[in-house]
Parts: structure tokens; sequence; C-alpha cells
């Protein structure tokens, strides 16, 4: 047997195989009742035996023909769902990524590196970024308001996410020019411990804990379990700049951040017993077979140098 039979052609030998009626086949199919005849001709040809019989007033099966007919609906079952597969996938590729964030990556032209080759590569894609507030840590992933995200890490619920690290930074304190402290090259973390601190909402979770550096704080003999001291909360860049020069505390910042806040009045230091900070691209584990999360996530890591 021939294997040179098209989708086409089974569509053809099903339509009559239901109507048992060329001039009804035909009309279902939008085709001439002649062209349709020649196609099945044609078909039982390829196969060497003849799917109908002939008769006065219709056609009936032959033995072929109901062999085949269970076979033809399945493999046209099975077209249809892969062809709306490809126009899913179209779909997607023509559709909208939005991409959250709570801090603007700068860093080099990371953003513009990644977009320009995302955009290469789904040239039919729109991008948007939304712009989110610190007092949600995952920047849009959690609630479903973005399909990829830059954040810091550690995530609160961190199964959910999957992550490509993009910076890994020393974390520094952001102190008021007029702070003492502020006169040394570098500082010790035991010499900032009992200073208030600005501290995420508290809604940020494990974020809020790492930028208070509540691990670090544990350690220092005589603060285990002692909570820090808030001289404020904040929320966003100015809120931050606004409080540093206020005097109402010191915060942590990563490295690449420090130009953010260090305006006239604020300055940073190196700071002696901290781990660094690790800013991503984040984005939900449910969401790897879709076609622009996954093309974003790609452009990022080549862009990184992970892949």
């Amino acid at each position: 047997m021939t294997t040179d039979v098209h989708v086409r052609e089974l569509r053809y030998f099903a339509t009559v195989a239901e109507e048992l009626h060329f001039t009804r086949a035909a009309e279902r199919l939008y085709v001439s009742q002649p062209a349709l005849s020649k196609q099945i001709r044609a078909l039982e040809k390829q196969l060497g035996i003849e799917l109908f019989r002939r008769e006065p007033r219709g056609v009936s099966l032959t033995e072929a023909g109901t062999a085949l007919l269970p076979h033809a609906r399945r493999i046209l079952a099975d077209w249809t769902e892969g062809a709306a597969a490809v126009d899913a996938a179209r779909a997607a590729r023509r559709g909208t990524l939005v991409v959250g964030m709570s801090t603007s990556p700068g860093r080099g032209g990371l953003l513009p590196a990644i977009r320009s080759r995302f955009t290469a590569a789904h040239p039919d894609a729109r991008l948007r970024l939304r712009q989110v507030s610190w007092e949600d840590p995952t920047a849009g992933l959690a609630d479903g308001t973005a399909d990829v995200a830059y954040v810091w890490l550690p995530l609160p619920d961190a199964a959910r996410y999957a992550w490509t690290v993009v910076a890994e930074e020393p974390r520094v304190v952001a102190l008021p020019d007029t702070h003492p402290l502020a006169a040394r090259a570098e500082i010790d973390f035991a010499d900032l411990a009992d200073e208030p601190f600005l501290a995420l909402p508290p809604r940020a979770g494990v974020l809020r804990d790492f930028w208070l550096a509540m691990e670090e704080r544990q350690a220092l003999p005589g603060h285990a379990g002692r909570p820090p001291r808030i001289g404020a909360e904040i929320a966003g860049t100015e809120e931050t700049y606004e409080a540093l020069v206020a005097g109402l505390g010191v915060c942590l910042v990563a490295t690449g951040n420090a130009p953010l806040i260090t305006l006239g009045g604020v300055t940073t230091r190196p700071v002696r017993g901290l781990g660094p900070s690790r800013y991503a691209l984040a984005r939900r584990r449910e969401d790897e077979g879709r076609v622009l999360v996954r093309g974003y996530e790609e452009a990022c890591r080549r862009v990184v140098g992970q892949e």
C-alpha cells in the first residue's frame, strides 16, 4: 500500500462515507461532485482497492472502506488537534508579554539587550513593562499581573518559581552624609546592627528579612532573638531617599542600585560580614511551556552568558 495519502484525500473519503452520497458530500466539502468523484477514484487507485460500491441511489462502503474509516477519522482528529496547537502557538508569538519589575535592571544595558534578542526572535510579540511596588516581592508573578519579572532573591513561596540570576552584587549600606559611620571607608555589620533600619513592608516576607540581614544579625553575639530597630517602612526608591535624608534610618542596597539613592545628602559604604544580593529574572513554573515566556527567558540567558 502506498503511503502518499494526503489529509485532504482522507477528509474527502470520510465525508463521502458519512453521507453515502457524492452530491451531498461535495456540498459539505464545497467542491464539485465530479471533482470529488475524481479524488475518490484517485485514492482507490493509490490503495489498489475499491472503497465504495457505486449504486443508483448513492454509495455504500466496501469491506476495505469500512476497515479504513475509523483510522481515517482518528488521523483527521489528530490533525485537527495539531493544527489547533499550531494556531495557538502562532497566537502566542503575536501576543503581549508583561515584564514586571520593582527596580529597573539597569546594570550595563541589560534590559535593552534582552529586549533586542527577544524581539529579533519574536518580531510579532509586544513587550509591556509594569512597575510594581516593593510591597510585592514577586513583582506581579504571584497575582498573575506579570508573565516574567525582575526580582530580588529570596522569593516568598519559592517553590512556585524558576529563575535565572542576572546579577550577584555586594550589599552596601546607604546612610546620610552626616551619619558618624559615613566617615569610615568600610563598616562592620556588627556596628550597624543597633542602628534604625529602613525596612520593606511586612508583606515582602523573606525579602524584607534579607534586606534587614536577619540571618547575619541573629549570628551576632547578643543579638539572637532580638528584632531589628525599624526606623521607617519603604516601598519605593523615592521613599527610601527621602527617609535617608530625613535621618529615619539606614538601609542595605545592592551595589548596582546605589546610584538610584546616592543623590544629594546620601552616601554608601561597603559592609564587612554580609553575603551578596542576587537579582534574577523569574517566572512561574507552570508557565514553562508558554512560547513568549520561554523566549524571553532564553534571551535573558544568552545575554548574561548562561546559554
